[in-house]
This record gives C-alpha cells, sequence and structure tokens, in this order.
C-alpha cells in the first residue's frame, strides 16, 4: 500500500473512512476472491495469519475451509477458531509435514493479481471434459452432457450432477 495514502489517512472525516471501510468490506466479500484464496489453501497446511486484535501476523495451521472463512489452530491457543480468508497469508513452499520456520515481521507477497474471472453459460458446450471441487472439496472431473440455464449436467463416473458454472473449470489433457 502507498506509504503516502496511509499517512493521510488520520485527515479523513469518519464518513470517509466509513466510506472506506464499506468498500473494503465488499471487496473482501467477493465470492472470486474466496474461491481464488481457498484454491490456494489445503488442511493441515501452515499459513500466517492477520489478527484482528493486535494487527500483527501470526502462524497457525488449517483445521478447516467453511463459506468464508478458515479454521485456524495456533499453538498459542487452546482450540481452533476462524478467521477471513482476506486475513491468510499462506506461505511459499510451506508443507503440512514441512519443518517449522519463525515467522518472519514482515512478509512481502508476490505483486496481487486480480481474482479469476467466474466462467459463464457460454464458456461451456455439451462434451466437454471438465473437474470442480464438490462439497467434500474432493476434485471430480466430469463430461457435461446438458447444459442448463444456471448449471450444467456432468457425468462423473456413472454419477450425475448438477454443478453451477462458476465452480466449473475445463480439463486441459496434456
Amino acid at each position: 500500500m502507498r506509504i503516502k495514502l496511509i499517512e493521510e489517512l488520520p485527515m479523513a472525516s469518519s464518513a470517509e473512512l466509513y466510506q472506506l471501510s464499506w468498500v473494503i468490506e465488499q471487496l473482501l466479500a467477493d465470492p472470486r476472491r474466496v474461491v481464488q484464496a481457498r484454491a490456494q489453501l489445503h488442511t493441515g497446511q501452515q499459513v500466517q495469519y492477520l489478527q484482528w486484535a493486535d494487527g500483527k501476523l501470526h502462524s497457525g495451521r488449517v483445521v478447516g475451509m467453511h463459506g468464508d472463512h478458515v479454521a485456524i489452530h495456533d499453538p498459542a491457543y487452546s482450540k481452533p477458531f476462524k478467521v477471513h480468508y482476506g486475513a491468510i497469508v499462506a506461505e511459499p513452499g510451506a508443507t503440512s509435514a514441512g519443518s517449522e520456520s519463525a515467522p518472519s515481521a514482515e512478509v512481502k507477497p508476490d505483486k496481487p493479481r486480480p481474482p479469476p474471472e467466474i466462467a459463464g453459460r457460454a464458456d461451456f458446450r455439451v462434451g466437454n471434459r471438465v473437474t470442480f471441487t464438490d462439497t467434500n472439496l474432493q476434485h471430480r472431473v466430469g463430461l457435461i452432457v446438458r447444459v442448463n440455464q444456471h448449471t450444467a449436467t456432468l457425468d462423473c463416473d456413472g454419477q450425475k450432477w448438477r454443478v453451477a458454472f462458476g465452480l466449473l473449470r475445463h480439463l486441459v489433457d496434456v
């Protein structure tokens, strides 16, 4: 974030700060951002998260993923707690069984990428091979057998699935 902008925030009026807060909440609630963050996380992964109480990064392990939040277990606390996806900083190269490294005081993420575009009905045809993540977070591969108005009907190993277009990804054979 630009330092000059941060330095000018104390001079903003309360109404301007409230408006900025509303804009930030809308951006964080964008489903594309949640999907993008979820795609980079898995249960057992070591991550850093921004704790709202002190504004600092802490280390923890992902123990569950839910609608708009992640359940984190931090050894400093007795039980897991909820953290919004926007507060998570996935540690690059970290594995669930990997070595514990001391959390750095400052994490410099790569250049931010825009959220991925949500696929629509026009992007899919009968006969396309696609993949999606089901409600149990299992990756499924299927063949589109019917294109409905809001969903596609898939044949996944003999099971029929109706999946929204926004959850589908084209399967590329290499």
